[in-house]
Order: structure tokens, then C-alpha cells, then sequence
């Protein structure tokens, strides 16, 4: 599926699509790519938004969290954006919580698949080996439950990335943020509706972690996916969208 990347000012962004506004927050190494199902079933009746966070090229001193949830700030704001369905995976998810507890008024929604805030098995901890090949390819596919999900292409540009030293830097830097950044006393203040979709063999957020989210958020429910590892919406996406679906309370369409 080929993605019309919109650029204006320091923000580069997919959007596209009417109606509710369904804001996607992609992981450390995510790409639009992987929300390319949740694109195609939700672009025709919501406007679908995913911004490219600047994880490889933002300062190293900003490299953090915090850093990239006051970039969504200012994107949401550039884009005059309001009541938000936000869509956050890994990362993205963590990036979400600190954004939606520092701007209640704007989400109205919140979705969280295999996101990190209060305990990761992350990649970032021995992470990266440069120039092997092999390496990145074995813990690309340690993200699936089924590693052939892994795709040639999806494994060339992970690979891609960690041959530049100031992105390793950033993704060393930005890993090892949010392995420190526990959030468990803070979401108990997330008062809205708020879905939780988790691969039940997920390695990487294992399911103690979607219990523990599930426990501290007062208005959460929790939804597994059998044979699933930490990208749902990539290794099951028809599961992943039917409760997407469900969740955000609109009618499946053919």
C-alpha cells in the first residue's frame, strides 16, 4: 500500500479520510507501514492521522518520552485537532499516556496495544549490533508471535536505520527513557474509556503487563489475541479491527 506522506514545517504526516479523528502513534522502530489494515478499515469512515514521530533525528537531549509526547502536543496543534480516538503501539503507546494525562480535554478515546510505561523486555537493551544482518532480522521476528510476519522488507529497514550511529544513539537514548519512565502511579488519573488489545504471547509487553494497565486504568477494558505477539494490528489485523470497532462503537463495513 503506498502512503501519500504530507509534509509541512517540521511535521511530516499521513491524513486522510472524514469524520472522527483516529490518531495513530507508531513505535521506536515502527513505520507507517505498520498501521497499513487499521488505514484501510478505518480511512473510510474516520480521519485517519498518523504523524511521524522524530525518533532518529531529534536532539539527543530531547530524545525521551516526554520529548515526543510535547512533539504530539505541538502537531495536534498545528493540526487543530480535538476529541481523539489515540491509537498508540509500544512506544507509541507510552507516548500516548503522557500526552493524553497532559491534555485530558483532547482525547476522548484512548487505545493501548502492547505499549510500554510500566515494564518493557525491550530491544533497546542490548540493542543495536551494527552491520548484522542476521542480528536485526532474529529480533525483528522476536516481535511475532509467528516470526514469518517479519517481512523481508520490514526486517531491510530496520536494518537500515541501525546502520546510522546518531539514530542508534537516539533509539539507545529513547529505550532506555522509557524502560526508566514507570508510569503506574500516574494512569490512575486516565478517567476516559480506554482499550486495551495485547497479543497474549507477547515477549515483549508480556500479558502481566495489559493485567497491571488493565488494574491502574479505572475505566479500561482488556481484549487478547491468541497466537499474537507485540503487534497486533500487524499479525492479526481482522481480530484487531473487529475490536477496534467494537470499542470505538461504529458499524463494520464491507
Amino acid at each position: 500500500m503506498a502512503f501519500t506522506i504530507k509534509e509541512n514545517g517540521k511535521f511530516k504526516y499521513y491524513d486522510e479520510g472524514e469524520g472522527d479523528v483516529l490518531l495513530l502513534l507508531h513505535g521506536l522502530f515502527g513505520a507507517l507501514s505498520n498501521w497499513e489494515y487499521v488505514i484501510k478499515a478505518f480511512n473510510k469512515d474516520h480521519r485517519v492521522i498518523i504523524p511521524v514521530m522524530p525518533i532518529y533525528d531529534m536532539p539527543i537531549r530531547s530524545a525521551s518520552v516526554e520529548g515526543l509526547a510535547t512533539f504530539i502536543e505541538d502537531f495536534v496543534k498545528f493540526k487543530n485537532l480535538d476529541n481523539l480516538t489515540l491509537l498508540g503501539n509500544s512506544l507509541g503507546g507510552h507516548v500516548g499516556l503522557v500526552y493524553t494525562l497532559k491534555n485530558k480535554e483532547k482525547v476522548s478515546r484512548l487505545v493501548l496495544t502492547g505499549s510500554s510505561g510500566l515494564f518493557e523486555n525491550s530491544m533497546g537493551g542490548s540493542f543495536p549490533k551494527r552491520g548484522s544482518y542476521d542480528y536485526i532480522k532474529e529480533r525483528v521476528g522476536y516481535t511475532f508471535y509467528d516470526p514469518s510476519t517479519a517481512t523481508h522488507e520490514l526486517v531491510e529497514e530496520v536494518f537500515n536505520i541501525t546502520r546510522s550511529i546518531p539514530k542508534c544513539m537516539n533509539i539507545v537514548a529513547i529505550a532506555k527513557a522509557a524502560q526508566r519512565h514507570n508510569m503506574a502511579k500516574d494512569i490512575t488519573q486516565i478517567k476516559v474509556p480506554t482499550l486495551l488489545i495485547w497479543g497474549l504471547n507477547d515477549t515483549i509487553t508480556p500479558p502481566m503487563v495489559a493485567h497491571e494497565f488493565n488494574r491502574l486504568i479505572p475505566n479500561s477494558e482488556l481484549r487478547f489475541i491468541d497466537k499474537c505477539g507485540h503487534a497486533p494490528m500487524m499479525e492479526h489485523p481482522e481480530k484487531f479491527n473487529s475490536i477496534l470497532r467494537q470499542f470505538i462503537g461504529t458499524k463494520v463495513t464491507a
